[in-house]
This record gives structure tokens, sequence and C-alpha cells, in this order.
């Protein structure tokens, strides 16, 4: 270790007293490095690189490049991270370069852990780098002691006229800056896209704001910024991994600034209260990344490049057609072993591959329960909340595992954790779910009921994740609710699983199919489609509850096409399988024929296709593969036969089309100059599946 430590100080002028190494800086995967020379960070792998000026650590950028394009931005003016109260000079940086190999969470990268002290503030930047993957991520953790100042800028309509520099920086933000990047002319259009979730109560789910760079300085919410030059290709994202804007901790009003020259990414969602003299508090991450083709298109397959590797889509564990049975509002009335164990036959009889029993199968009483006196506060103090409930139970969990076993049905349970005082229980809630993998080997449950309301709950609720994670080898899958509270949103703790995006319900007549459709072709644009856990019910029930004219009325489709509206996603039976009407059933075979594709159907790039789903388009889905893939159409309420979809196939190609399931027939044509294809569908509101092969 001495003699390359003396070789790399040689060649490379290395501040050898600093750098802390567990790998040495060339080691690197294919392509991907992490290197300090001289006063120069190297951050690259064969599609990006950045550039730094060391700064004893508080690091200035000074170049990122597009390897592919060869476009290149300049920067050299300030540190990326920025406090406006904090104005110490950087020292004692040091820069640790770790390999993460052989997960079975994320795909093989390197971690580039960038530390430097600010005063009493210390900051550590961790960044990863993928092979063959054009971006670049960042996490932030602090420990010490700040005072972090929570600014909104100014409203245009309180500032003067612009006369001079002095006039034009008048309202600028004086948040925590987490990002900044220069680019190199006046003429970019920035596309923010802002998320929503608490969806029980939003049925509009992404919104995007544009905005013309110009002299003064603009915001803009939301979690993405797609950033597009107007005179030339160049174009370039920026994603910040937060909640929601609605919902991240000590939020500033905003997430991104633009203005002639500059990006900037505000909000770290850590206050000064937050911050420990020993122990590193995490905050808000950002990845910055260009685009694997041109325009926007190119900008979000970029985007989903990232997306699959920082969470790998593992078949065994991420794939299901879960049915859940609280979408028939028997809430937990029913739930006995008895009707469990009916349950799980009647859902192996119909396809599914897994069993949620909702709230009820416990001791304990929820605030969700149809019974009175529920509660879910101050639970460790009733004995055996979370054991199963003698008297619905009292075999226990054996005679339900056992026929889940030979049904080859996984079985999941619905868990609530503590939320007294910020989650200070989450050792408890930890190891209820460590015991229930050791006892009854579950790995699978749905997580309701969160609020992180501070920063002690963020923290609080991630060691609960994390402890059940290490327990069960990271086989753990977590279903994370979004329907209420302050909660994590699409893009934040990310790599713990699944989200559970809505309750829609026929007794209160919101389920409609085209509202679930449309809220899963907005997402699927910017977040993959498998990640999302959606839903199709009953459709037999509550009929009465639509008026006999509506058009879109559940009982209008067919079951096999509300099925299908899933199939890009995870597919969520919201319904107590046992009231489905079997004979309606007897020829539905379209879980068997997904079963036989749903694999490769996931492992594409997946995004949305046609119109927006209003009830009355053509619309669908796309999977993208290298030569093949599929493609969704649905025919909604409509009087076209035919219809020319914009798909992301080549312009100008011949491709071949299989029928897989639905109502269309095998075809082979040539795609238009915008890779457009003509599709039939003879009947409204019909779906085709189709496998496509480039000839």
């Amino acid at each position: 270790m001495l003699s390359y430590l003396l070789k790399m100080r040689t060649r490379s002028l290395l501040f050898v007293g600093a750098l802390v190494l567990s790998m040495p800086t060339h080691a690197q995967l294919t392509g991907v490095k992490a290197e300090l020379k001289n006063d120069t960070l190297t951050l690259e792998n064969n599609r990006i690189k950045r550039q730094f000026r060391w700064n004893d650590g508080n690091l200035i950028s000074t170049a990122l490049i597009n390897k592919v394009t060869g476009d290149r931005y300049v920067m050299n003016d300030q540190p990326d991270f920025a406090i406006a109260t904090e104005t110490a000079k950087a020292e004692g940086g040091s820069l640790q370069v770790n390999k993460v190999l052989n997960s079975v969470i994320t795909e093989n990268h390197i971690e580039a852990v960038v530390t430097t002290r600010l005063g009493s503030l210390e900051v550590k930047r961790v960044f990863r780098l993928y092979e063959d993957c054009a971006v670049i991520a960042c996490d932030y953790y602090l420990k010490g002691s700040t005072a972090i100042k929570q600014s909104q800028a100014a409203s245009g309509q309180d500032l003067k006229n612009i006369e001079g520099d002095a006039a034009a920086k008048e309202g600028e933000s004086q948040a925590v800056r987490i990002e900044k990047i220069n680019v190199p002319d006046n003429h970019w259009r920035a596309t923010a896209v802002e998320f929503f979730d608490v969806t029980d109560r939003n049925n509009t789910l992404t919104q995007k704001q544009e905005r013309l760079l110009y002299r003064q300085e603009s915001s803009l919410r939301g979690n993405l910024l797609l950033m597009q030059s107007t005179t030339s290709a160049k174009s370039f994202f920026v994603l910040k991994e937060a909640p929601v804007s609605g919902s991240q901790l000590y939020y500033p009003g905003y997430d991104f600034t633009v203005k002639f020259g500059e990006v900037k990414v505000f909000g770290l969602g850590v206050g000064g209260q937050d911050l420990q003299a020993s122990e590193w508090v995490r905050g808000y991450s950002y990845v910055t990344g260009f685009g694997d083709g041109p325009g926007e298109q190119g900008l979000l397959s970029g985007l989903r490049t990232y997306q699959q590797k920082a969470r790998i889509q593992k078949p065994e564990r991420d794939e299901m057609i879960l049915v859940n049975t609280w979408g028939d509002r028997g809430q937990d009335t029913k739930v006995t072993e008895a009707f469990v164990l009916k349950e799980i036959t009647t859902a192996a009889a119909l396809g599914a591959t897994h069993l949620q029993v909702d709230d009820g199968w416990q001791s304990g009483r929820s605030s969700n329960s149809a019974f009175a006196g529920g509660s879910l506060k101050n639970i460790w103090k009733v004995k055996d909340y979370w054991e199963p409930h003698p008297q619905k139970f009292p075999n226990g969990l054996a005679p339900v595992l056992k026929l889940a076993k030979e049904k080859n049905i996984t079985l999941s349970l619905w868990f609530n954790p503590s939320t007294d005082s910020s989650f200070k229980h989450w050792e408890n809630d930890a190891d209820v779910l460590i015991n229930q993998y050791k006892k009854y080997g579950i790995t699978m449950w749905k997580i309701d009921g969160v609020q992180i309301p501070d920063k002690a709950a963020d923290i609080n609720f991630r060691k609960m994740l994390d402890k059940v994670m290490a327990a069960t080898n990271n086989q753990a899958v977590f279903n994370l609710d979004v329907t209420a509270g302050r909660r994590f949103g699409y893009h934040y703790m990310y790599e713990y699983g699944n989200l559970f995006l809505e309750n829609r319900y026929t007794d209160w007549g919101n389920y409609y199919p085209h509202f679930t459709l449309r809220n899963l072709w907005h997402l699927s644009h910017y977040i993959p489609a498998q990640r999302l856990q959606i839903e199709f019910l009953n459709k037999w029930r509550n009929a009465n509850k639509y008026a006999p004219t509506d058009p879109l009325a559940p009982a209008k489709y067919s079951f096999d096409y509300l099925f299908a509206i899933t199939l890009v996603a995870q597919p969520l039976g919201w319904f107590e399988s046992q009231n489905l009407p079997l004979d309606s059933l007897r020829d539905f075979d379209l879980i068997k024929v997904y079963k036989k594709h749903w694999h490769a159907l996931h492992a594409g790039k997946i995004f949305p296709l046609g119109d927006e789903p209003s009830g009355y388009s053509w619309t669908g889905f796309q999977s993208l593969a290298a030569k093949e893939g599929f493609i969704i159409v649905f025919r909604e309420h409509n009087t076209q036969s035919t219809h020319v979809v914009n798909t992301l196939l080549p312009p100008g190609t011949t491709v071949r089309f299989t029928k897989i399931a639905g109502d269309g027939k095998d075809f082979t044509t040539k795609t238009g100059t915008s890779g457009e294809v003509k599709f039939t569908l003879s009947k409204p509101l019909s779906y085709v599946i189709y496998k496509y092969t480039i000839q």
C-alpha cells in the first residue's frame, strides 16, 4: 500500500494526506472512474464526464461533457454547493472511491465520496457512476452545525426595474443550493415537471411548466428539469431525488431556478436543528445527465436508463399479480382464517401470484377499522398488537401459509409503522417485520399510514426500512403507499420497492378505467411503469352507483380490458377474488398469456404512446428493446376503427407485429417518417397487445 501511494504521489501529485482510499483511484468498472489529479477531480464513464476544481473538497464544477455528442459546458465561477450563511473556507477535503458490486438492488457502480469541512459544518457528497449510463448522481450528507437559512425568492411584483447588475440580482434565491450548471448561451427552454401524490385527493399526478431563459432568475417547482437548447441539439436533465415539491422538508417554494447562462437546484431537506455532531444526516440528492438520443424523448430515455440501474427489476422478487381485498370495502370485517383461505384458492384460480392481507389480520385495531375504538397511536403500549388476531386466526398464520405454498401464492401483509414522535419506535417496527420474515418467510409488506413531518421522521423511517433490508439480505419488497399524507413521492426512497399508487372504489363511483389509464400514462413518461401497482376492480360490483347512460362506467368495459390497462405496471386486483362471478371469467385467459411475456415486457423501457387517455382517444404503451419489443394499443370510446399512432420505432423501418392478445390481427408494415403506424381495432373499448420485431 505504501509503495502504491508513493507511486500515486509521484505520478499525479495527489493530496495524499487528505486522501482515503478503499480502492485505487485508477481501479474501475468498465469505463467508469473517479480520479483526483493535481487540483482536478474527474468523474467519468464512456458517456459522461464531469470535472471539478478540488477547492479542498468544496467542489467547483469546471466542465460537464457529453462524450457521445462532444457537447461541453464550461463552468468555473462558484462552488456547486452553497449555504448563504456559511462563508467559512473549505478545509480537510478528502476523496474515497468505493466499488459497489453484485448488489441485488442496484447495478454495479462506483461511489466517489467527497468530504470537506466548512467551519463547524462537515459536508459529504457521494457521487454515483454506472456503466454505460450518461448520468452522475450525488447524495448529500451533513453533520456538525450551521445556521441554514431557508428563504424564498422574492415575488417579481415586489422588484424594481432592472437598470444594472445589482438590480438584476435582487430577489435571487438564498436557499441551500445543491447543484449549479452553466449553459453556453441564452437560448434555452426549461421544462419543469412537478409531481403530485396524495392520490386520494389528486387525480392529475403530473404538471409541466415551461420557461425560456431570461436575464432575471425564474423559479420552477418539480422533481425533474429538462433543458433543451432552442438553437442546437444540446440538452440535459436534472432529477431532484426528493419527495414531491409539496411534501419536501424545509421547502423554499421552488426546486430550480434558471436564467441566462445558468441553472441551479435548491432544497436539501435538512435544517440546522437536524444536524448531529457524530452522525451523518442524509439530505436530498440530485442526478444530472444527458439523453440517450435527441429531443425530450432522448432525455427521458437517458433518465430511464439511470432509473433501471438504480433499482434492478428482478423478476422473482419484483414481478407480481397481487390481489388485495380492501378494494371491495369489506375493510377488516371479513378478515378471518376461513376468508383468507378461500381468497388464496380463488386468487390462485384467477392466476394471481400474490395475496396481500390488508388491515385486520393483526390483534390491534387500527384507525381504519370498521369497528369503533381503533387507533394507530401508542400501539407499543398495546400487548401483541402485531400478532395474528387470536379469534380471527386461532391457529395463527400456519394454515394460511401452508395453503398459499400449495397454491403457489406469495403471502404479503399490511403494516402501519408506529407514527409516535417521528417513528421513535422504528426498531420495534423493524423487528416485527424481521420476525415475520424469520417465522413465516414473509418478504413483502404494504407500508401504510406514513407521515414524514420532520427530518427525524425521515431518518427513523429510513432506518426501519434499512434494518429490514439488511435482515432479509435485500430481498424485502415494500409496497409504499402514496395515497395520503406527507410521504415519499415518486423519486425518493427509490430503492425499497414499488409504489401503491391509488385507492379507487366503485362504492363511491370514483373508479373509472380511463382515469386509471390516464394516471399510468402520464407517470410512465418519467418513471418506470414497472414500479407502480395499478388497480383493476370487480366491474360487476355497484353498477347502480353509475348512471345507466354513463358510457365510461366500469361495467361497460370487458374485464380483460381492465386487466390490460395494468400490464406495463404491476397488476393489482383490488377486490375480493371470491366475489368475482366465475361464470363470467371462464374465458378470461389474459393472465395466462401475460405470464408468458411479462418478464420480457418489463425488461424494456416502457413509455406511453398515442394521445392522453380521455375515455375517447387512441392511446397505449411501448416497451422498447433493441430489435423487438411490445406495443399495447387501446381504442377508447370512439368511432374510428383505424388510427395512426406515433410510435418510438425508427422511421421508415419494416416491422412485423404479432398479436399476443386482444382484438387486432397480425400484420407487417413500414413505419412512417415519424415512426407512425396504423392500427386497426374493430370495436370501441377494445385493445390489442403486439410483440413487434424490426425486420
